[in-house]
């Protein structure tokens, strides 16, 4: 959990000396190079160490889920030189990992929201099927042979998996992997068949043809995919999932670094060149305010919860 809350102060008083940042700012990645979480943080940490005239170093600490991150980061000095790039695992692990050992909003200073953005459907083009309704048909028509990789347990893709079998019936195997980027490559290889795939990290090999996209986990269809139905209109009415990320500081951390630091990052993603960017690889950049996000990630906790209880998710 979080530090004392004399060690916070003290950590607070060094922090609001004036001279914030004088040495280099760690960015905890719950994941290895190659997927969503770790593309966002190499797109912001170069040019917020420009903004700050310091360095950002990346520190990838993938698996549990980004567990193991989170915890790294609750349990950090609460002075501005330690952040975490969360993602949706962040307010899903709580229900399905009761010994996770963070809250997923009381244990941290939530700086912005960075983006939402919708999943997608992919396979390997191997496997004959088109669309969300025939791989529904397949997969009940060859029961449990359908594996679905994830980024991990408690990640967009594990949990979008889970509702999609739980509206379907669909009968698949979920295979957990410490990030999106070894998922992919297993996707590639035919080691797994399916996923839930983050707009990001999928697009090269999309647009290269070596997966079939089937649908789109949101409501709408989305501009840099718009040939791609969503799965609501494929079949299964109501199905919504969006993903999301965004930076946290420990609890605890002052006021004014977190406002400074909100306000620099905001500023990197509204750049016309970072807005485009990730506009084109399917995300939505939110850059909002630190209680915006708290309120996000309290509404995701809940919602997260009702899931996991009405499907008996777990972790595999």
């Amino acid at each position: 959990m979080s530090l004392t809350s004399a060690q916070n102060a003290a950590a607070a008083e060094k922090a609001t000396t004036g001279d914030y940042p004088n040495r280099p700012i760690r960015l905890i990645t719950p994941a290895p190079p190659g997927g969503s979480t770790d593309f966002l943080s190499r797109i912001i940490a170069p040019r917020l160490a420009e903004a700050f005239k310091g360095s950002i170093v990346i520190d990838n600490r993938g698996g549990a889920g980004g567990v193991v991150a989170a915890e790294i980061t609750a349990r950090a000095p609460a002075d501005g030189y330690t952040l975490l790039m969360a993602y949706s695992s962040h307010t899903t692990n709580p229900s399905l990992n009761p010994k996770a050992g963070y809250r997923a909003v009381d244990d941290y200073a939530p700086i912005t929201q960075v983006t939402t953005a919708p999943l997608v459907l992919v396979v390997n083009p191997q496997l004959p099927v088109n669309s969300a309704k025939e791989i529904i048909a397949y997969g009940k028509a060859n029961p449990n042979k359908l594996n679905f990789g994830s980024a991990g347990n408690g990640s967009g893709a594990h949990m979008s998996l889970e509702l999609f079998k739980y509206m379907t019936g669909l009968p698949a195997q979920h295979i957990p992997y410490k990030g999106m980027g070894p998922a992919v490559i297993d996707l590639l290889g035919g080691q797994i068949q399916a996923m839930f795939a983050g707009m990001l990290p999928i697009q090269s090999v999309l647009r290269a043809g070596r997966v079939r996209a089937l649908a789109v986990t949101s409501l709408q269809r989305v501009s840099s995919l718009p040939e791609v139905p969503t799965i609501a209109e494929t079949g299964v009415p109501g199905y919504d999932v969006a993903t999301w990320y965004g930076v946290l500081a420990p609890a605890g951390t002052p006021k004014p670094v977190v406002d400074r630091l909100n306000r620099e990052i905001v500023a990197i993603l509204k750049t016309p060149e970072v807005r485009q960017k990730l506009q084109d690889d399917g995300a939505e950049v939110v850059a909002g305010t630190p209680a915006a996000f708290e309120k996000m990630m309290r509404a995701e906790l809940e919602k997260w919860a009702r899931v996991v209880k009405a499907t008996g998710a777990r972790l595999d």
